[in-house]
């Protein structure tokens, strides 16, 4: 289930991220904040503590991303 959670909203992200449909690619980086849970559980469960700072990177840029997308947004 973990993997599936994994597959899912990371390829979700990246399909809103890289379409046409400017609602689409607001969201995405959401999308990719919510798949950031199992990445570290993941590396928490797989002792990949390289992979938990990449976890924490990839969030720190979806958050980024949010902010960009939703600043200003009335």
């Amino acid at each position: 289930m973990l993997q599936l959670a994994l597959a899912f909203f990371g390829l979700m992200a990246m399909f809103m991220a890289m379409g046409n449909n400017p609602t689409a690619r607001r969201w995405a980086p959401i999308v990719g904040l919510c798949g950031q849970p199992f990445w570290i559980a993941f590396a928490i469960g797989a002792q990949a503590w390289g992979l938990l700072l990449l976890s924490i990177a990839y969030s720190a840029v979806y958050a980024r991303g949010a902010f960009v997308q939703w600043r200003g947004l009335k």
